[in-house]
């Protein structure tokens, strides 16, 4: 570091723009001052234990904390997700690396700090939150937004600036161990509620970072990491879609690499996805991070660059303007083997980025703790966590009516692995799952009741006895026999099972956690066989994190529930779903599978893709369909119109139906609006979701709901990869879920065809009206 101060301080200027201030600090920069500010370096990770993230063990070649420094650095890693620690005492251990970070640089830059945020706010005694795919279930973008709002201001007051979510990967293949961090196998949905996390997230200063750019989970029989099998038009109509809407229309101001490879150029080196349909098209003008180590993985695993320089210098060509989550690729050596003009504008990128969050803004300095007591935890955001929880439990079956239990059952047995562990209850990102069986006898830092506890709560005044049955993974099936004693001397079998999520095959679901069938994990089959077989009425309930086959369960259960990975409040929002005091309204994000082998696919399919009897044995109908879920009351759609027949291919039409609660009890309905178009250029699927609204009603009430549907969300990628809308009939069908038949309604698009681009609408605005 030198003690020359530069003469011009523009970029110090708080009247100018962010970027003026970035360009004007960049011209006082040497280049090796600059491509610093490409670098990243994890203090702690030394210290982690466990699989905190892939590959960690590069830690070795990472060079020391002082030495990564010097002259600046653009990222500090992981301050509070790597290791726990009270929040008063990391922050201050925050503070601590800042001060070093900006005494090493003559410019006093600080680092922009970086944490995960899948499930909330990776660190020690932060709430946790339902998974990604719980929040899908929902379909209630605003409570997302709210819930994003909250982690927001839980990272900023630590000193934190930016957070590595939401993922947008949307679902291809159910095996797939990241299922749980998705929000479903639908664009239009997942869009919609990564958007709202977006906005929420950076309403309270966090940069958002959508994960990941792109094709990732559609990767090759579901492996982790493996090549993915897409097409053009697949990748531009499903995978790209919710990350496009992210950036034009939520204004995500970070974005990260993919892993894999699509047909032979890894995401991290592919400059027409990074630089081309990022920024180029889509006008996207944030900064792209790495996921950790993809860099040196296109040398070491994809092999195409002889040395980790040699991949740096592809990836920053490419597009990417930092390296995370410490410096391998993008050192000294980049000087010589990239253009200063590159370096610039990734350097310029991230500079502008300090100033947008202040860091660049004279006598900053960062902020220490007030108190030596930090509430993560607090009241409001418990509401929210229990609210998410509640809303995103699906009622898959009910045939007997036997939930909800308004007479308490005098015996209970509460049988299977999920139902006494509170870890099945979180996401792999959470930290109690993530960070915590590192470091044995911690307790999990956030009060997190089990389905046991919970209903024991619940159902006071009933005698509850609690068989595990048999692990969630491994071990024998001695336990079975108790279990089944406990369930026939039951009035009532609650049969809790599913997954626990870890990482890197030290879960059943989670990264790197791969299946290779969607039958339930371990023995728990045979357990729930020989429960259903001995017990008076089994309410079967699944805890997981990706849909399982469990259809031939449901048809002997009384009732079958649904929960993707609740958080902390899960336990209790599935013992209020039992007792109705919470009346479920969850919709599924993903289908439940028919079969367990059978293979794997979506409902965005084209017809020959689904059953076609003559054609192909296999059966693909799925259990449950997506969309579907159960309520406590019954919900009336009528009255269903169409305000025109005949629209331009630049038209706007408005489809009204009327939805009425008719039961006695307060309830929300999922309105559902599907898109089919039954002749076009390329095969298209059978219905997509282009709209939905989430309604509450009291017994008795009724709403109007009024989708306003633009002919560009008709649009698809024909034969010239130009995406297009075309003259020609649509059916918008209003209905219940994808399988649900629904009233249909047809409207001719007239004119010439029509080429949009990323200025295109892309949602069906929703108004709700009182009836």
């Amino acid at each position: 570091m030198t003690d020359t101060l530069p003469r011009s301080q523009t970029w110090h200027d708080t009247a100018r723009s962010p970027a003026e201030r970035a360009s004007a600090l960049l011209r006082e920069m040497t280049p090796l001052e600059k491509l610093q500010q490409l670098g990243s370096t994890w203090p702690d990770a030394a210290g982690a234990s466990g699989d905190v993230a892939p590959m960690q063990d590069t830690q070795l070649q990472a060079i020391p904390f002082a030495e990564a420094i010097r002259d600046g650095i653009g990222h500090l890693t992981r301050p509070f997700g790597t290791l726990p620690v009270e929040p008063a005492r990391g922050m201050r251990r925050l503070a601590e690396l800042q001060r070093a970070v900006m005494a090493a640089n003559r410019f006093s830059i600080p680092a922009i700090a970086h944490e995960e945020c899948l499930t909330g706010f990776t660190a020690w005694k932060a709430t946790v939150y339902p998974t990604s795919l719980a929040w899908a279930a929902t379909f209630d973008p605003d409570v997302i937004q709210e819930m994003g709002s909250a982690i927001g201001r839980d990272m900023v007051q630590l000193g934190v600036h930016q957070g590595l979510a939401p993922v947008l990967d949307v679902v291809r293949d159910y095996r797939w161990g990241r299922v749980e961090e998705t929000l479903g196998e639908d664009p239009y949905l997942v869009g919609e509620m990564a958007a709202a996390y977006v906005r929420g997230l950076q309403s309270s200063g966090i940069i958002a970072t959508l994960k990941h750019f792109a094709g990732y989970s559609a990767s090759r029989g579901a492996r982790n990491h493996a090549p993915a099998s897409v097409g053009p038009r697949e990748l531009a109509d499903i995978v790209l879609v919710p990350f496009e809407k992210a950036v034009v229309h939520a204004g995500v101001r970070s974005v990260m690499n993919a892993y894999n490879e699509i047909d032979g150029v890894p995401a991290a080196v592919d400059a027409s996805l990074l630089t081309g349909i990022l920024r180029t098209q889509w006008g996207f003008e944030g900064t792209v991070v790495s996921d950790y180590w993809a860099i040196p993985f296109v040398q070491s695993m994809h092999r195409l660059a002889i040395d980790n320089a040699d991949a740096g210098a592809q990836a920053l060509t490419a597009g990417i303007d930092v390296e995370l989550p410490h410096t391998l690729a993008f050192g000294p050596e980049l000087l010589d083997t990239v253009g200063a003009d590159v370096i610039d504008r990734a350097a310029l990128r991230v500079l502008t980025q300090k100033a947008e969050l202040g860091l660049l803004d004279p006598g900053w300095m960062p902020a220490e703790p007030e108190c030596e007591v930090i509430d993560l935890d607090p009241p409001g955001n418990r509401r929210i966590a229990g609210t998410i929880a509640e809303r995103s439990i699906v009622l898959l079956s009910n045939d007997e009516d036997v939930l909800p239990l308004e007479h308490a059952p005098q015996r209970i047995a509460v049988i299977g692995p999920a139902a006494h562990d509170s870890g099945c209850l979180f996401g792999c990102y959470s930290f109690p799952n993530h960070v915590v069986p590192s470091h044995p006898g911690l307790d999990l830092g956030v009060d997190a009741p089990t389905v046991l506890e919970s209903i024991r709560a619940e159902f006071p005044g009933s005698e509850v006895e609690f068989e595990l049955g048999v692990p969630v993974l491994g071990g024998g099936a001695e336990g079975i026999a108790a279990a089944v004693r406990a369930a026939e001397r039951a009035d009532l079998a609650v049969l809790v099972v599913g997954d626990r999520s870890g990482m890197f095959g030290q879960g059943t679901s989670g990264e790197g956690c791969d299946a290779l069938d969607l039958q339930l994990p371990g023995k728990q089959a045979e357990l729930v066989s020989a429960v259903l077989e001995a017990a008076r009425q089994v309410v079967l309930v699944v805890v997981s994190g990706r849909p399982y086959a469990v259809g031939r369960f449901a048809s002997r259960a009384a009732a079958t529930i649904q929960a993707f990975f609740p958080g902390e409040e899960g336990g209790q929002a599935i013992a209020g779903v039992l007792s109705g005091r919470v009346n479920p309204s969850g919709r599924l994000p993903v289908q439940i599978p028919g079969e367990a082998s059978a293979q794997p696919g979506t409902y965005l399919a084209p017809p020959l893709a689904l059953k076609s009897d003559g054609v192909s044995n296999l059966d693909p109908t799925p259990a449950f369909r997506f969309g579907h879920g159960l309520s406590y009351t019954h919900f009336h759609v009528h009255d269903a119109s169409i305000s025109k027949t005949e629209i331009p291919t630049d038209g706007t039409v408005s489809v009204e139906a009327t939805v009425r609660n008719v039961g006695d009890r307060a309830g929300a309905h999922v309105v559902q609006l599907y898109l089919s178009d039954p002749v076009a250029t390329v095969t298209r699927p059978v219905r997509q979701l282009v709209g939905f609204a989430r309604v509450h009603l009291e017994p008795g009430a009724s709403a109007e709901i009024l989708f306003d549907v633009h002919a560009d969300l008709a649009s698809f990628t024909g034969r010239d990869l130009r995406r297009r809308v075309e003259p020609g009939e649509i059916v918008l069908t209003i209905a219940d879920s994808e399988g649900h038949p629904g009233t249909a309604l047809s409207v001719e698009l007239v004119g010439p065809v029509r080429h949009v681009d990323h200025t295109r609408r892309m949602s069906a605005f929703a108004t709700v009206l009182p009836g």
